[in-house]
């Protein structure tokens, strides 16, 4: 099948091509046509297989003739990085069919957006918290809306975004629809699809919860205080060639890509606390091939979209194994393949088996000179998981616009 068939605006059409995109992956191919009808949709599918054009393909079909100064379609990202990369991705297809699209989140000055929601930009792409400052600022023109999206809705739901999404709905048309995408299904959307959607069609390609079949899965059990020396060795292999190192604590984030720039490589770090405009520029650097290395925390598990990401290492076990599916998902997108590897220190043997239970296998292990055993109880300074008593306190809300009172939201 091909774009061709599905009854797309025929100028959305000619931006594909442009692009190089001319066939569907399987989530577009079964959610665009149910979306076309206007259904509310409940899509699931592994990162990385292009639900952003599977929901904003149908959405901007329909919208093709919308009036100027109408805002139509409202899609709500969890990270100000999300919102920038769907933004970039359905701009060209709005331009085309000359409708405006306006891209609002925190951590930038609010006068620039405030103006574009005043004009009636017709594709609003916002995170909840900075979109929130600006609809108690009287800011928004939304009584036209007639497409809400929700994307990576597991993940606003993780980080305590659902008390925000409430009060956002509760300013919308209920007659409208509603697309819920996400590459994890948990009970919280299943509750959602009840109360926000109207006789939702639920579509889901491949195992839910599972990492693509191209990323090729490794683990090195490695002690704590050589995982920088096993980290360079494989960084100086010829085969890694843009990769993206995953760390717990924006600290160690910082940390880990000075020394790496001192080895010799060209490593960039990106974190909550860095500025928008610091963020941008380094994701724009790793992008364009000036920095190989990106050091990140989950900020960039399911913000970062750059092709040709040949490498994930886990520096740091990831702390649930919704975690570990999306920041390997940053490699072997868009159909390629790539590498994800894993350093597990003896005491990280409780959450690797949380993540191979979700997996239903065991990650292949690499056998080398260092390796150490793992244990699986834990033991006394095993780390806790986000949020417990003494736990990862550096997991935050990646929108780091004020928020109401009676929001109690982790920010990132």
């Amino acid at each position: 099948m091909k774009f061709q068939d599905l009854q797309i605006a025929p100028r959305c059409l000619k931006v594909l091509e442009r692009q190089g995109i001319t066939t569907p992956t399987p989530i577009q191919e079964q959610a665009i046509p149910v979306a076309l009808e206007g259904r509310d949709v409940v899509a699931i599918a592994q990162t990385g297989t292009g639900k952003t054009l599977g929901f904003a393909l149908p959405a901007l079909t329909r919208l093709a003739d919308t009036p100027k100064g109408n805002t139509a379609m409202l899609i709500l990202a969890p990270t100000r990085e999300l919102a920038q990369q769907g933004h970039d991705v359905i701009a060209p297809l709005a331009h085309s069919l000359r409708l405006t699209t306006t891209c609002v989140y925190g951590g930038v000055g609010m006068y620039p957006q405030a103006q574009a929601l005043r004009r009636g930009a017709t594709i609003v792409v916002a995170t909840p918290g900075r979109l929130l400052d600006h609809i108690q600022r009287g800011n928004t023109r939304f009584r036209n809306i007639s497409v809400l999206v929700l994307d990576e809705a597991d993940r606003m739901l993780d980080m305590g975004f659902l008390p925000d999404i409430r009060r956002i709905i509760g300013e919308l048309p209920t007659d409208r629809q509603t697309m819920m995408f996400s590459a994890t299904f948990p009970k919280e959307i299943a509750k959602l699809t009840t109360s926000m959607q109207r006789d939702p069609v639920r579509i889901e390609t491949g195992p839910v919860a599972r990492p693509a079949d191209a990323v090729r899965q490794s683990l090195y059990a490695v002690a704590t205080d050589k995982k920088v020396d096993l980290l360079t060795n494989i960084l100086k292999k010829e085969e890694v060639s843009s990769t993206v190192v995953f760390v717990r604590t924006k600290r160690s984030t910082d940390r880990l890509a000075k020394t790496l720039s001192k080895l010799g490589f060209k490593a960039e770090a990106i974190h909550g606390d860095h500025p928008q405009n610091r963020r941008r520029r380094a994701i724009e650097g790793f992008r364009r091939g000036r920095h190989q290395i990106l050091v990140a925390t989950d900020v960039a598990a399911r913000g970062l979209d750059v092709p040709g990401i040949s490498h994930v290492i886990n520096y740091d076990v990831p702390g649930s194994s919704d975690d570990y599916i999306h920041r390997i998902g940053r490699t072997a997108r868009a159909s390629a393949e790539g590498d994800a590897i894993t350093f597990v220190s003896p005491h990280e043997g409780k959450e690797l088996s949380i993540i191979e239970r979700a997996l239903g296998r065991k990650i292949d292990r690499v056998e080398w000179e260092g390796q150490v055993a793992i244990s699986n109880n834990g033991g006394p300074n095993r780390r806790r998981r986000p949020g417990a008593p003494g736990g990862n306190r550096n997991w935050r809300r990646n929108d780091r616009s004020p928020r109401p009172k009676a929001t109690k939201a982790r920010r990132y």
